[in-house]
């Protein structure tokens, strides 16, 4: 015998679906929305993004001086100033070394170019100072026929730049009154939040705070171990300028695909002009390498234990991003997939946790003091701005 179809449960499941499907689509219409304002609102949501991503930083050494009775202000200040003198030494690693081999580094140009010339004039390639001069020529008389698109570029490289050291200065100020006001958001946030929410909304706060720390110590140690390999590799290579090449591959660690290359390119260039191509070759196959193991072992790994997603969360999170918003995407999406995360367990707790009594939230890491304020127990809590006790 054929069963046959009910058609009282073929309705029923068909008015399920269309009403999941229209929960999924107002969910989509509201993401569309969110994302729209948060595009209209980027020239202020990007520096305080790049602040936050600082203090994560700088967040252990000012909380190390309040616990040892700095008041708020001076803490903060001096950990902003120390901030600011790292930075500087880092620039002046780059630059110094650079400067006083900039000689060797022209003559080491001016060679390659010759020695290009005369590989070219030989066989296979046969190519004359005839030739040579006509393309010249040619690329001069192109460059004068796009003057005005080059002028446009070079104002919106401007813009750019100016934009830039906007965002870095109201990065900065920011990221003093994280450190400085840091610990009265919670309590702040508690007090505005009614019923649940004010224990829920806390919570969820301080464990996306945590999580943001993680994802950017541990990207801290993959630009680390970029530094150290690609290092030992110049060094044993004995290429000029390896601390300032090590350096720059340690900071463009934090800026995603374009970063890197950026880095390769400098270390291949100086490779080529100083040693030759055999030596560039290799230390191109050395960065490949490298970045290959970073890619696909090092940040996976690092990254999953720190931030609780799986390698592979993490390789589409970035794939998807930088699909989506180029190299801000690729930097933004695997804090933002770690923080939906969170969001996700914190609610799947609260609805499967069996202990949890109606109207209470379920058992997590925080309880809720005598006057409303979500406190942290076991050793996550010091990570946490709110770990510190505001002198009044």
């Amino acid at each position: 015998m054929s069963a046959q179809l009910s058609s009282t449960r073929t309705r029923a499941a068909l008015r399920a679906s269309a009403r999941v499907s229209i929960d999924v689509l107002l969910i989509l219409v509201m993401l569309a929305v969110a994302l729209w304002a948060l595009g209209r609102m980027w020239s202020v949501v990007w520096p305080l993004v790049v602040a936050l991503f600082l203090t994560t930083l700088t967040w252990p050494l000012t909380r190390t001086l309040r616990r040892w009775g700095w008041r708020p202000a001076p803490a903060a200040s001096v950990v902003t100033l120390l901030f600011l003198l790292v930075v500087g030494g880092i620039l002046a690693l780059i630059a110094v070394p650079v400067a006083s081999q900039s000689g060797e580094l022209t003559d080491g140009v001016v060679a390659g170019i010759q020695r290009l010339r005369g590989w070219a004039s030989g066989p296979p390639l046969n190519i004359g100072d005839d030739q040579i001069a006509g393309a010249f020529d040619s690329a001069v008389d192109r460059v004068q026929s796009s003057v005005g698109s080059m002028v446009s570029a070079v104002a919106t490289g401007v813009g750019t730049v100016v934009n830039g050291v906007v965002t870095a200065v109201l990065a900065v100020f920011l990221m003093f009154f994280f450190l400085k006001d840091g610990p009265r958001f919670l309590p702040w946030l508690t007090r505005q939040l009614p019923g649940r929410l004010a224990v829920d909304v806390p919570i969820v706060a301080e464990r996306g705070w945590n999580t943001l720390g993680a994802f950017v110590r541990s990207q801290a140690l993959v630009g680390l171990l970029d530094a150290v390999f690609i290092g030992i590799g110049l060094w044993v290579l004995g290429i000029p300028l390896v601390l300032p090449l090590a350096v720059l591959t340690f900071v463009s660690a934090f800026v995603p695909i374009v970063g890197a290359l950026f880095a390769g390119f400098v270390a291949v260039l100086i490779a080529l002009v100083s040693n030759g191509p055999t030596d560039a070759l290799i230390v191109l196959g050395i960065i490949v390498v490298v970045q290959q193991l970073e890619g696909n072992v090092f940040q996976p790994m690092i990254q999953s234990r720190g931030l609780g997603l799986h390698a592979a969360v993490i390789l589409l999170a970035v794939t998807l991003g930088g699909s989506l918003a180029g190299i801000v995407g690729s930097l933004l999406a695997v804090p933002i997939a770690a923080i939906v995360a969170v969001v996700w367990n914190y609610v799947r707790e609260q609805l499967t946790d069996p202990s949890a009594e109606p109207g209470e939230p379920a058992a997590t890491a925080a309880t809720v003091g005598p006057d409303g304020v979500a406190d942290r127990e076991g050793p996550e809590a010091d990570d946490s701005l709110a770990g510190v006790a505001v002198p009044s």
